[in-house]
Order: structure tokens, then C-alpha cells, then sequence
């Protein structure tokens, strides 16, 4: 499995949790053309030799940002072709959040996510 994350940061977040004993990659950024950043800009051509070189899935991990949205599906159309299981991080109400002040896309990701109990 590899877990693909924008930075450092990122990477550190998800290690601590102790719940994820997979590869990482780095990407070294997100896609954001207003600043100049496109795909040529991130560290694409190892990602793309790591899966190839694997038979786990990939995690995209990118950030919910605007940007790392737009990362996240340009990696998956980059990705699936090749044959691994392209997954996302879940999204949606943090653990003590409160409904009334979660914004309307978080509740509607947090909707659109639901799982049995």
C-alpha cells in the first residue's frame, strides 16, 4: 500500500496515528496553476515507478483543500490505468464537532460517506 501525501506534515499526521504501517510518497506539493504549480512541479515519475513496482493499493491523502482536490483526481487518472485500487481519506464531522457549525459540504461529504453501525 502506498499513501500518497502532499508534505512532510502530512505524512508525520498519519504516521502518529499508529493505524497506517504502509509505504508513503511525498509529492512535494499540491497542483495549483494560479501559482504556478502543475503536475511537472511534483514528484509524479517515482510515484508512478513506485506502483509499478507494487501490488498494493494507494491511498490519495492530499488535503481537502481546493487544490488538493484537484490533486487527488488528476492522480487518479493517472493511477488507475495502471490496475491498483485508488482509495480516498474519508471526509466529514470531526470527533467532537458540533452539527450546527459544520459548514454545508462538510455535512454533505459527512452524508454522502455514512457507513453501517
Amino acid at each position: 500500500m502506498i499513501c500518497v501525501v502532499e508534505g512532510a506534515f502530512e505524512l508525520r499526521s498519519i504516521d502518529r496515528t499508529g493505524e497506517y504501517r504502509g509505504l508513503f510518497h511525498v509529492l512535494g506539493g499540491r497542483l495549483s496553476p494560479l501559482d504556478g504549480i502543475g503536475p511537472e512541479e511534483l514528484r509524479l515519475a517515482p510515484l508512478i515507478r513506485r506502483i509499478q513496482e507494487s501490488e498494493g493499493g494507494v491511498i490519495l491523502a492530499t488535503n481537502p483543500s481546493v487544490e488538493g482536490e484537484a490533486t487527488a483526481v488528476y492522480l487518479e487518472g493517472l493511477i488507475r490505468p495502471l490496475g491498483p485500487r485508488v482509495t480516498r481519506l474519508a471526509r466529514g464531522i470531526p470527533v467532537g464537532g458540533d452539527l450546527e457549525y459544520v459548514d454545508g459540504s462538510t455535512l454533505a461529504e459527512a452524508l454522502s460517506g455514512r457507513r453501517e453501525m
